[in-house]
C-alpha cells in the first residue's frame, strides 16, 4: 500500500488473525488488534512500532454490547478505520468432531452465528461510514470452504455461518462500491491453526488425502492474501471470495 492506513482486526491473538496483523504490522500500518484472549495485550506490543503503533482492545465479540463499545473504540483509537478484517470465529467440536445438526443446542447455535456472522455485520455497519467519507475502505471477511461447499467434518451452524458472510459481503460490496470501497472474503480450506487442531488427528491425515497440495495451508499463505485484497492493487476487486485451499475446492 502506498500509504500508512489504519487497521483493524478481529480474532488477532492466534491462528489466521494473528498472522494477518504480522503482516499489516511488518507493513509499517496503524494496528487495532482485538480477541478475548487478554494474550492481546501483549502480542500488541510486541508488534508495535514508533511510526506504526499497534494498539490492544480485549472484548468478547458474542456480547452484541461489547462489540459496538469494540466499534466506537475503534473510531476513536484510529480515528475511524480504513481496512477492517473480520478474522475471529468459532468452530465447536466434541472429541474432536462437529455435532450432527439434531445434537447442536440452540444456545450454541445462536453463539456461533453472533461470534461469525452478527459481529462482522455490527463492524461492517459502525465503521463504513468513516470510509465512505475517506472514499478509501477494505473489508476483508475470513469465511471458510465449509461456506462454499460441503464439508464432512464441519458443524451445520459454522457453515451456515461462513455461508451467511459470502452473501453478506456481496450486499455491502454492490452498496458501497461507488465510494472507493470494497468487501470480499477468503475462504481457507485447511489451514494449521489452533482452531482446525480441534478436529482429531485421524481428520486431520484424512483431510490431507482430498487436498491435491498434500499438505495443510499455513497461517502466512492467507495473511498474504488478506494484504493483497486490502492494496490499491486490489481496487477494482469486490464482492468475491478468493479460494486457499490447496485445490481441495475449484469453484
Amino acid at each position: 500500500m502506498a500509504e500508512t492506513r489504519s487497521v483493524l482486526i478481529t480474532g488477532a491473538a492466534s491462528g489466521i488473525g494473528l498472522a494477518i496483523a504480522r503482516e499489516f504490522a511488518n507493513r509499517g500500518h496503524r494496528l487495532l488488534l482485538t480477541d478475548v484472549n487478554e494474550n492481546i495485550h501483549a502480542i500488541a506490543q510486541g508488534l508495535s512500532a514508533d511510526d506504526a503503533p499497534c494498539h490492544a482492545y480485549v472484548a468478547d465479540l458474542a456480547d452484541e454490547q461489547a462489540v459496538l463499545e469494540l466499534a466506537a473504540h475503534a473510531k476513536e483509537r484510529l480515528s475511524g478505520c480504513d481496512i477492517l478484517i473480520n478474522s475471529a470465529g468459532i468452530s465447536p467440536k466434541s472429541r474432536g468432531e462437529a455435532a450432527q445438526p439434531t445434537d447442536i443446542p440452540l444456545a450454541e447455535w445462536r453463539q456461533v452465528l453472533e461470534i461469525n456472522l452478527t459481529t462482522p455485520f455490527i463492524l461492517c455497519r459502525e465503521l463504513i461510514a468513516s470510509m465512505r467519507a475517506r472514499r478509501f475502505g477494505r473489508i476483508i471477511n475470513i469465511a471458510s470452504r465449509a461456506g462454499r461447499t460441503y464439508v464432512a467434518p464441519t458443524g451445520a451452524h459454522y457453515a451456515a455461518s461462513k455461508a451467511g458472510l459470502l452473501g453478506m459481503t456481496r450486499q455491502f460490496a454492490g452498496i458501497y462500491a461507488p465510494f472507493g470501497i470494497t468487501a470480499n472474503c477468503i475462504a481457507p480450506g485447511r489451514i494449521e491453526t489452533p482452531l482446525s487442531s480441534l478436529s482429531s488427528a485421524a481428520i486431520i491425515e484424512h483431510a490431507k488425502t482430498g487436498i491435491p497440495a498434500q499438505r495443510l495451508g499455513k497461517t502466512e499463505e492467507i495473511a498474504c492474501v488478506a494484504y493483497f485484497l486490502a492494496s490499491e492493487s486490489a481496487a477494482y476487486i469486490t464482492g468475491t471470495c478468493i479460494d486457499v485451499n490447496g485445490g481441495a475446492f475449484m469453484a
